[in-house]
């Protein structure tokens, strides 16, 4: 079961004080990562969904806050009141997800998000998808349908309405899995 099911889904005060009490618990065994530097990107802001196809249980909606890169950083998800629900962070070989549950270490990004969102999610990658350009780390085509974005690493990125600050990336392969992201505020180290 996902560590983030239920983000964007409402909760009792009883639940909501569970939630944080046991969130605050676990964030106090995590700060031993170093936050991310904050020379080392940008800060962006927003909300995301994640929709496995024919699995509504395995899909998601939340608020999000994400700074620093592959490297290093933390991920906030938070939920439709507001509430911190889940915290990522990183930095090299070590990834660490604190939420409701507990804490979970994992040897790295990558591992960590295939655990709690139950698919591989190229994450290196969405660092450069969320500023609308292709990872450099991997080969790029344009898309063959023309329209605006591009495909790489088996997703087919779609930025047609980047000036609005929306952003899909889709994987066809089985299952189909569609990540949707509202960029909200980015905010440059400075």
């Amino acid at each position: 079961m996902s560590p983030w099911r239920g983000i964007g889904k409402t909760s009792g005060h009883g639940g909501l004080r569970a939630l944080g009490g046991a969130l605050l618990l676990a964030l106090s065994a995590c700060a031993a990562l170093a936050p991310p530097s904050a020379a080392s990107s940008d800060r962006l802001t927003g909300r995301l969904s994640l929709q496995v196809d024919g699995q509504p249980e395995r899909s998601f909606s939340a608020g999000f806050e994400l700074s620093g890169d592959a490297s290093q950083g933390e991920l906030l998800l938070s939920g439709p009141l507001g509430t911190t629900a889940a915290r990522a962070r990183w930095a090299g070989e070590q990834a660490v997800l604190a939420s409701a549950g507990g804490q979970t270490a994992y040897p790295s990004l990558d591992a960590l998000a295939a655990a709690a969102l139950g698919e591989a999610v190229p994450m290196a990658a969405l660092f450069d998808w969320l500023r609308g350009r292709p990872w450099p780390g991997a080969p790029a085509t344009a898309r063959g349908d023309g329209q605006a974005g591009f495909d790489q690493l088996g997703w087919r990125i779609s930025l047609q309405q980047w000036a609005e600050g929306w952003l899909e990336a889709r994987r066809a392969l089985a299952p189909a899995v569609t990540v949707r992201v509202r960029l909200e505020r980015l905010e440059r180290p400075g």
